[in-house]
């Protein structure tokens, strides 16, 4: 009940339309009604019988006045059913636009614990399914839910008042058809809610095969995949033919019944107009009135169907609209401006805590160090130390689990995210690409940079002579996720993208990793160039990177085991030389250096 509440709560900000709409309801119903009462008149009284002669005589003004009523009746409530529809949908059309915005931004917000544990497909699904199904009842159930009650009780009442025992009679077969629409809405519920279930499914199988394509053919893997999704797919096909057999079922069942209903309304009913009673016109008009009423009674499982699709999806949305984000800004959070540069763990630990990787406990124990504006900060160590979590940690894509991390003195969440993530530029491992041009991608932090600033962001990443030999250079089209480039080029233009941010403080996650010894040579000298003022942390595995770095951290199971410049921890650390000695020595060799001592 809670959901369905919830649900008609998205109808605040649209109450006027929403009575507007009622109110085309009830003059359409009004006019619908008022149809069976010109027929009792034709009969009655346009069309007399002669008890002596048994010949008829027919009004034939009257009967025209009556057809052209029943005409502009029929007209009218097909003017109102009109503006009843039109507003209704545009009610569903606009609570869906809402609900799918509010959930989009819902997610953009959410910070990286929620996506970590969250499955694409998922929410695709709410965004799409979920919510069309909850426009579909805010559109229809609930307008329709109003018209079976306003109709049911409406013609209870006239048909109470025309004939009380034959109203008895007509109605001893409506509480089996109820009791069968609210038996068939209860077993469709869960139901239904398995088939948005599997349709969710279904999607995360696809767009992760859609994703995965070239791994699957690699690996020849697609009789696989096709099995793979060919399951879950049946599953859909099993509980939507499990659904449509409960209806198919009900639906005729229900006919049969209010055929036994016709049937006891023309034998009670005859008796009553030989028994002077009722008219014939009476009778005529009861019997117009029960069909009406049969209408909502049938409706009343489509609208237990409906309410509970409505239901199953809204508890999907609401769950992830009632996510509360790991990360969350301060009501009075300061903006960070006229940044320097200072950046300082001060005895940091974390854990992912209530994600997927909850299992790994604390990824980092107890890390302190400074960075001063200017400084080149090199990460090393194994896979699974904790670099990436570290530089992860500075522009707050995941909290600190205790300690803090302060920019020139200032925790960062005191400030705004916005503000703090403007001053950070990240060049993060997996390259990221938009289906744009490539000018536009360089640009996508800054969307106003002028063409000239775009090109000198390129020149400096070593990506310009690239763009130029393309047959249509910075307005070539890349592929969805850069797949048209290969990984050097993606990275440089990630880099080049950073770059045009011009931030104070810079993040490089193996930024270089996919780039031949010559190009990342002419990438060191511009980054040197570009490195000046700013606060820079790198993780790379090039010799070139660490032995620029003012200071490197190598860190071993999320803590820092050494620190110190390249030469001091070959001549006094433990971990360093093995490292320098297994990933190191021989880009030194290659590049025909000598090694330090």
């Amino acid at each position: 009940m809670r959901i369905i509440w919830r649900l008609f709560g998205l109808l605040k900000n649209y109450w006027k339309l929403a009575i507007l709409c009622f109110l085309f309801l009830l003059i359409a119903t009004g006019f619908s009604l008022v149809v069976p009462e010109f027929l009792k008149r034709a009969i009655d009284t346009g069309i007399s019988i002669d008890t002596q002669t048994k010949q008829a005589t027919v009004n034939q003004s009257l009967l025209w006045y009556l057809g052209l009523g029943i005409v502009a009746a029929s007209l009218l409530r097909a003017v109102f059913t009109f503006g009843q529809t039109y507003v209704s949908e545009y009610i569903g059309q606009k609570v869906a636009f809402d609900l799918r915005n509010r959930l989009y931004d819902r997610i953009q917000r959410l910070s990286f614990a929620f996506h970590d544990r969250a499955q694409t497909g998922q929410l695709m699904s709410r965004a799409t399914q979920d919510v069309e199904a909850v426009r579909m009842f805010v559109s229809m159930g609930s307008v329709r839910t109003i018209y079976i009650a306003v109709t049911f009780f409406g013609i209870l009442g006239i048909l109470i008042a025309m004939n009380w025992s034959l109203t008895l009679v007509s109605l001893i077969c409506i509480p089996p058809v109820a009791i069968i629409a609210i038996r068939m809405g209860v077993k469709l519920r869960p139901i239904w809610t398995r088939i948005q279930q599997e349709m969710a499914l279904m999607t995360i199988v696809l767009q992760e095969n859609l994703s995965g394509v070239r791994v699957v053919k690699a690996f020849s893997k697609t009789q696989r995949e096709i099995d793979k999704f060919e399951k879950e797919a049946r599953k859909y096909f099993d509980d939507s033919l499990f659904s449509a057999r409960i209806q198919a079922f009900s639906g005729p069942l229900m006919t049969f019944l209010f055929s036994v209903s016709t049937a006891l309304i023309i034998w009670w009913g005859g008796r009553e107009v030989l028994d002077g009673q009722l008219t014939a016109g009476e009778l005529t008009q009861f019997y117009f009135y029960v069909t009406m009423m049969v209408m909502p009674v049938r409706m009343l499982g489509y609208m237990v169907n409906m309410v509970s699709r409505g239901v199953s999806a809204g508890e999907r949305i609401f769950e992830v609209l009632d996510t509360e984000s790991a990360v969350k800004e301060k009501t009075n959070a300061s903006t960070l401006a006229n940044v320097k540069g200072m950046v300082k763990f001060d005895h940091v630990s974390f854990s992912y805590a209530g994600s997927s990787y909850e299992s790994l406990g604390h990824v980092l124990e107890d890390i302190s160090f400074e960075a001063r504006p200017g400084e080149m900060i090199a990460l090393l160590g194994a896979t699974g130390s904790g670099k990436t979590t570290l530089v992860n940690l500075i522009p707050r894509f995941y909290d600190v689990t205790s300690g803090e991390i302060t920019i020139d003195g200032t925790d960062i969440r005191d400030v705004t995210l916005a503000s703090l993530r403007q001053n950070i530029g990240m060049v993060q491992q997996d390259v990221f690409l938009f289906s744009a041009t490539i000018k536009d991608n360089i640009a996508y932090g800054a969307v106003d940079a002028s063409t000239d600033d775009i090109i000198a962001a390129a020149k400096t990443a070593q990506l310009h002579d690239f763009i130029m030999s393309l047959p249509k250079g910075y307005d070539t089209w890349v592929g969805e996720r850069g797949i048209t480039l290969s990984g050097g080029q993606r990275q440089r233009l990630a880099i080049a993208r950073t770059l045009l941010l011009n931030p104070r403080i810079l993040i490089l996650d193996d930024s270089t990793s996919s780039v031949d010894t010559e190009t990342e040579f002419l990438l060191q000298q511009a980054l040197r160039q570009l490195m000046k003022g700013r606060t820079t942390f790198v993780i790379a595995q090039r010799l070139q990177t660490v032995k620029d770095a003012d200071q490197i951290l190598v860190l071993s199971k999320g803590m820092i085991a050494e620190r110190g410049t390249h030469q001091q921890l070959l001549r006094e650390g433990k971990i360093y030389p093995e490292i320098y000695e297994l990933q190191l020595r021989e880009q030194e060799e290659a590049l025909g250096k000598e090694v330090l001592p």
